[in-house]
């Protein structure tokens, strides 16, 4: 009066002929996004180190090695001086200057003058002239590769 072992039980469904869960991650979607960051975080990533808008003048000069990041003082088109990317009057220069040497290792430090093509050329040679004047030695110009000569 029981039921028999074979029987397929309540609605016919046998419970073995299930399909078992499939328990693995797809992770090319994952990948896809992964490699559309890495592609927008190399693009912009040169576009995140210039500060000061500033349209260098050309030259054939080689680049230099540095290893740690630069100070670099800025005079735009409009004669605003920068130090690094916070505006600054150029009577507030030097001790701003000197305050960001000590804490960095001392006036061995070199500094990297970045003046826009169209700037007067007095400016440039004003802002080079306070730092000479305040002991700073190693003081150079900064252009951009000539294109096309």
């Amino acid at each position: 009066m029981g039921m028999s072992s074979g029987s397929a039980g309540v609605g016919g469904r046998r419970r073995h002929n299930r399909k078992p869960v499939m328990a693995e991650i797809n992770v090319t979607p994952m990948v896809d996004v992964m490699l559309v960051l890495l592609i927008i975080f190399m693009v912009s990533a040169p576009l995140l180190t210039v500060g000061v808008p500033i349209d260098l003048p050309q030259t054939q000069a080689k680049s230099m090695d540095q290893d740690k990041e630069p100070l670099a003082v800025s005079v735009d088109d409009k004669g605003k001086v920068f130090l690094q990317n916070t505006e600054i009057s150029v009577e507030d220069l030097v001790t701003k200057l000197k305050a960001v040497t000590e804490t960095r290792g001392g006036f061995d430090e070199r500094i990297y003058v970045r003046g826009d093509r169209k700037v007067d050329y007095g400016t440039v040679m004003r802002v080079m002239g306070r730092l000479s004047a305040a002991g700073f030695k190693r003081v150079a110009l900064v252009t951009e590769v000539e294109q096309g000569s």
